[in-house]
């Protein structure tokens, strides 16, 4: 057997092994793509009239919605512009949970809740990350299928690469007349589309991958010269202050982010899981987009910023290869090229489910083709 035939075979295989799972993961994240922009539409938001009145205060905005959720866990609250109601977000992985109470800025008033895993959207998403099956076996297939892909990409341009020079037209372009036969259409949407689409493919692929895995995101950022820890963490106070007084220096710590960073879209700020534990604001800096937002670490008692060794700090501190991790998540949403990127997302997403099936169809048409010389030839 040539390399070439082995190649095939492989990519044969490999192919028929994981094509439904490309086929899924491929088709929801096409539908993701533009989540954000599709939600905007129907969000039922209400305009709040800004007041010249200071906003509720992390703690009391906690206290407030755990009425609600009294059982569940606080991941963190939200604060965007004056007229956006303060959101306090709640999530347990296990069982799992994530929902939203949004309030009043200025009275604490609740006015509406939000279940962020019911939904169109959060059906696509749970499709896209584990096939909607439990959480430990959906993202280790999902994980597994699309580092295979990744395989299959290559191999797949390994074999388009023809023979002869003049076969290069016939890769390139539908060349189809009335006489064509659909196996042939079927087999230039394959080979055609896959070419055309092939890198992209691979990168949507592959920042998929280092999501998934914890190792590849170590070796992508150490490869790329990285100096930083390649993960996220929280460090503690730097200060062992342990008394507790009537006043929280938490619930002066928005106001004083957002007389600093007047530009920013958004201030999430998380509660101390410990007295030990740092306060962590993630200060979101464009609308839309993630790479760029600063990670803050304030000491709870003295509210004295502390320093992170981690990628994830100030955007302004980020060397090359920790910009090149922070944008991960935005280049596999197309994000990184505004609405463009989302486009260009959306549209190899969805040529990308088409090759599976045209892939299948080749097999299906080989093999019946030579079931049915068999038969005849009996």
């Amino acid at each position: 057997m040539t390399t070439k035939k082995f190649i095939f075979q492989a990519h044969k295989i490999l192919g028929l092994t994981t094509g439904i799972v490309v086929f899924i993961v491929a088709i929801t994240g096409c539908f993701w793509a533009f989540n954000v922009e599709i939600e905007s539409l129907f969000n039922d938001k209400k305009i709040i009239e800004i007041q010249n009145k200071p906003l509720i205060t992390p703690t009391k905005a906690k206290l407030i919605a755990e009425k609600i959720f009294p059982e569940n866990t606080v991941h963190g609250t939200l604060y965007k512009k004056g007229d956006d109601a303060v959101e306090v977000i709640f999530y347990d992985r296990e069982p799992e949970f994530y929902q939203s109470v949004f309030l009043n800025p200025y009275t604490g008033e609740v006015i509406r809740v939000e279940d962020h895993f019911s939904g169109f959207f959060a059906f696509i998403l749970k499709g896209h990350v584990r096939l909607w099956l439990p959480r430990a076996i959906g993202e280790q297939v999902v994980g597994v299928s699309i580092l295979i892909f990744i395989l299959i990409i290559i191999s797949g341009f390994i074999i388009w690469i023809p023979k002869k020079k003049k076969n290069l037209k016939q890769r390139l372009t539908f060349d189809w007349k009335d006489t064509t036969r659909w196996k042939r259409k079927n087999f230039d949407l394959h080979t055609v589309v896959g070419f055309y689409i092939c890198s992209f493919a691979l990168i949507l692929a592959f920042t998929g991958s280092m999501m998934s895995y914890n190792w590849l995101k170590y070796v992508v950022y150490k490869s790329t010269g990285g100096e930083k820890e390649a993960r996220f963490f929280i460090p503690e106070n730097l200060s062992d202050v342990s008394e507790k007084g009537d006043v929280v220096p938490m619930d002066f710590l928005i106001e004083k982010l957002q007389k600093e960073n007047p530009q920013a879209a958004a201030f999430e700020l998380h509660y101390p899981k410990t007295e030990e534990q740092s306060i962590y604001v993630e200060v979101t800096n464009s609308k839309g987009l993630f790479y760029d937002s600063d990670f803050r670490f304030f000491d709870q008692n003295t509210l004295e910023e502390i320093e992170t060794k981690s990628i994830f700090g100030k955007y302004e501190n980020a060397k090359v290869a920790d910009k090149i991790q922070r944008m991960n998540y935005d280049i596999h949403i197309g994000a990184i090229g505004g609405i463009v990127g989302k486009i260009i997302a959306f549209l190899v997403s969805l040529l990308t489910a088409t090759l599976p099936v045209t892939g299948v169809l080749l097999w299906y048409g080989r093999n019946y083709k030579k079931n049915k010389v068999s038969v005849i030839n009996n």
